[in-house]
């Protein structure tokens, strides 16, 4: 019995010795974020869609912004729908500040577009902070 144990301590031995006692390589620092560019468009643009349907039924034909006499922003938004159908999609608005961050944000509003048709939608900011803006458009489910 004893000569059978010695050749199986002998191998784990050996396994053991070839596997090494390397420990884990730990994390050394911060990493960059990747993809920082992709699909960043509400960053760059003043209306997105959010969908690829709403890509091919809707399109903005202009876009309008005024100051109102309490120094909020309003944007107006002329959208029209491409198909031959009549269709429902969802409007937003984010207003935000110079740089770029979100001060408040609009509720989603149902847009309602017979066919070939054009409506103007409308959004005030809450306060006069706004000073950039993006309108997002999504079909409704």
């Amino acid at each position: 019995m004893k000569r059978n144990l010695l050749p199986l301590i002998s191998a784990a031995s050996l396994a053991l010795a070839l596997t090494g006692c390397e420990s884990p390589e730990y994390d050394k620092g911060a990493y960059l974020p990747e993809n920082v560019t992709v699909n960043d468009l509400e960053n760059h643009t003043s209306l997105v869609l959010l969908s690829r349907d709403a890509q091919h039924s809707v399109t903005c034909t202009g876009i309008q912004e005024t100051r109102l006499p309490d120094g909020r922003l309003q944007v107006a938004a002329n959208l029209r729908n491409r198909q031959t159908r009549r269709i429902q999609v969802q409007a937003n608005c984010e207003f935000k500040d110079a740089q770029g961050f979100a001060l408040d944000s609009t509720p989603f509003q149902n847009v309602f577009l017979d066919e070939a048709a054009q409506e103007t939608v409308k959004f005030i900011s809450l306060n006069d902070k706004a000073a950039r803006y993006t309108i997002r458009i999504r079909e409704a489910r």
